[in-house]
């Protein structure tokens, strides 16, 4: 389960602001008080509640209380972290999911929660953190085309949160890819202990990725058998596609998991080739000198009866006949291709 984000030494302060649907178009309010959530909720028109920052939970349930939010709904969006789920009721829909970020260093993940619920003529979003404007790419979007939506389209904003959450995690995917080609490719040419240490976080990385995602292939799945009455035609359509996508997502971690998992075999496989060429030279080594240790005991002995032992070229007969049995031992062994190193890069 992702830890709680921090930002700054401590959690991001909470700020409120509400996309109004009116019939001029969509407007962003900013909201200080309860009473501002209660002239938006007497306007009649769908709103977009945005809550950035969870710092303050007690004022954040304070002023949502004359929504009509039921209380037991929000301490999942409000307490952090909290494992992704989506829970179909009668007049909700509340959606929990993590929006994951790569640090100055892309091995390590930082995780902000992201809570949705969608009420009659209401969305609430509920962000730990949020980079900038939340969701500004919706934002925008809405903002050119707010006169066209009603009620019955919040299912569809909602939807478009969702797969802008998920969206995010296919870059970090893909970045994940290049990286693991680049850890493979250097464990077969030059294994290093610290290409072990990398494979390990990435997999860990790729593990936290699978947790989110796991959850949500049942849950969304169960969510479109419910036919849940506040989502119209098109959103439904929305969350089958979302269901695809997140099987790609999962199918793609897998991959990345099983890459992982190669890469420490080839480590594994390079050092113990590496190993075997050192114990390759080795033996070469003695097999070159153990003759020559042969000829030296030979002649080393101190009988009586040895003629080379008072002959007068006898010391350089014996150096001759080692060298030669040297040469000899490494021709045979060139020959058969004993000094070709197979563990060198090509």
């Amino acid at each position: 389960m992702p830890t709680e984000l921090y930002v700054h030494g401590g959690r991001q302060p909470s700020q409120l602001s509400a996309m109004v649907f009116g019939p001029s178009g969509a407007e962003l309010r900013a909201v200080h008080t309860a009473h501002d959530l209660h002239q938006l909720k007497g306007l009649g028109v769908p709103v977009w509640l945005r809550v950035e920052g969870l710092a303050h939970p007690d004022r954040i349930m304070a002023q949502l209380e004359g929504l009509g939010i039921p209380p037991l709904l929000l301490p999942p969006l409000l307490e952090v972290p909290q494992r992704p789920r989506v829970d179909s009721l009668d007049h909700a829909l509340l959606v929990v999911l993590h929006r994951l970020g790569t640090a100055r260093d892309p091995a390590h993940l930082i995780s902000s929660q992201v809570g949705l619920l969608l009420m009659p003529n209401l969305l609430v979003s509920f962000e730990e953190a949020s980079q900038g404007e939340s969701f500004a790419e919706i934002t925008g979007w809405l903002r050119s085309n707010g006169s066209a939506v009603d009620q019955r389209d919040l299912d569809d904003i909602l939807h478009y949160l969702i797969d802008d959450v998920l969206d995010g995690l296919f870059p970090i995917l893909e970045q994940m890819a290049n990286r693991l080609d680049e850890l493979e490719e250097a464990a077969l040419r030059r294994a290093k202990p610290r290409l072990l240490t990398l494979a390990f976080q990435h997999r860990s990385n790729v593990r936290r990725i699978r947790h989110q995602i796991w959850p949500l292939r049942h849950q969304i799945r169960r969510l479109l058998r419910q036919r849940q009455q506040l989502l119209g035609p098109d959103a439904l359509a929305g969350f089958s596609d979302m269901a695809e996508q997140v099987e790609l997502l999962f199918e793609n971690c897998e991959l990345l998991r099983h890459q992982c998992d190669g890469i420490s075999q080839a480590y594994a496989a390079t050092v113990s080739n590496r190993m075997n060429q050192v114990m390759k030279t080795l033996t070469i080594i003695t097999s070159i000198f153990a003759p020559l240790t042969v000829i030296g005991g030979i002649y080393g002995m101190n009988f009586d009866h040895m003629p080379e032992l008072h002959w007068r070229y006898g010391y350089a007969y014996a150096l001759l006949m080692m060298v030669l049995v040297a040469a000899l031992q490494v021709w045979l062994l060139q020959r058969r291709g004993w000094f070709q190193d197979w563990t060198a890069p090509r």
